[in-house]
């Protein structure tokens, strides 16, 4: 089973956009949203939920009123400001830390699981997804991102798909390590901004740090072609592939706004720079299917090689 991610330095490239086109593209793949604090893949792909389950991400502490003798430990040790004077836990100031059962004279905290979010199992019209939403205010997102992969290799299992596509999170943060490691592919998507080059070396040294095969598109690179050189360059200074360079369209807005992928959108489409932008999409995405089967002949050969060895 072969895992791509599609990730960025930051929100807005048009991550999700390329991911969606893929799973449209993809014959036999499961769809994971992995950007938990942002999850937008829904709003494309319109998944019908079979199955929805809480998820309890950090524990937090609770007080016993019976058991309190209101000796302040808890509040004195607790750096958080989580125990008002009243001697009861604000659970969204607690980090879980736990220091307050430690601290405690009668035992009378406890650690309890909070529910911080929900995960999905769903269907779409291009295959089966898993995804999820975190509450309002929660952290734990790279937990929540790690049960979302783990369910999409569930369900490709079941399904007998042989691809999971990941719609990562943007940055280099837990979700985002979360989201990439392991897998066998990690696509890049970046704009030709100066922050756009500073964030690119960032995740790209995160996919390197991981031993992960990286790939650069190049998205609305006709905003500022100075910086889509200098992109190309670094890139070819370090030994990255840059698949291809996208313009500027606002056919990515369209198509969202039909709940559409930017290949479906394109189908129907009158114009020519519409279905321009969709045929070099799905020229990336031959890219990719040609990559990730020299990476899965890689990992066979491996294997053989180890068996010859036993």
């Amino acid at each position: 089973m072969m895992q791509l991610t599609v990730i960025s330095g930051k929100g807005g490239t048009g991550k999700t956009t390329l991911t969606a086109a893929f799973a449209s593209l993809a014959e036999n793949a499961v769809i994971a949203d992995c950007d938990v604090d942002a999850a937008d893949m829904h709003l494309i792909l319109e998944p019908g939920i079979l199955e929805k389950e809480d998820y309890c991400g950090l524990e937090v502490s609770r007080i016993d009123p019976e058991l309190c003798i209101k000796c302040g430990k808890c509040r004195e040790f607790c750096r958080y400001g989580a125990v008002n004077e009243n001697f009861e836990v604000d659970p969204y100031r607690c980090e879980g830390c736990a220091v307050c059962t430690v601290v405690c004279p009668e035992g009378a905290v406890s650690m309890e699981k909070r529910v911080s979010g929900q995960v999905f199992y769903s269907e779409t019209r291009f295959g089966p997804m898993a995804h999820a939403q975190l509450g309002i205010g929660e952290e734990a997102s790279g937990k929540l991102v790690s049960a979302v992969r783990s369910n999409a290799k569930k369900l490709a299992e079941e399904c007998h798909k042989d691809l999971i596509i990941i719609d990562g999170p943007p940055g280099t943060g837990c979700s985002a390590i979360a989201a990439t490691t392991g897998t066998d592919l990690v696509l890049v998507v970046v704009e030709p901004t100066v922050s756009g080059i500073h964030d690119l070396k960032r995740v790209l040294k995160l996919a390197t740090h991981f031993m992960i095969q990286a790939v650069v598109c190049i998205n609305k690179y006709d905003i500022n072609e100075e910086t889509t050189c200098l992109i190309e360059e670094f890139c070819a200074d370090t030994g990255i592939p840059v698949l291809d360079r996208l313009p500027y369209n606002d056919i990515a807005t369209k198509a969202m706004l039909r709940k559409q992928t930017v290949i479906e959108y394109a189908n129907n489409s009158k114009y020519a720079d519409e279905t321009e932008f969709a045929n070099q999409v799905r020229k990336i995405w031959t890219r990719l299917e040609e990559m990730l089967m020299d990476a899965q002949d890689k990992q066979e050969g491996i294997k053989t090689l180890e068996m010859k060895n036993l």
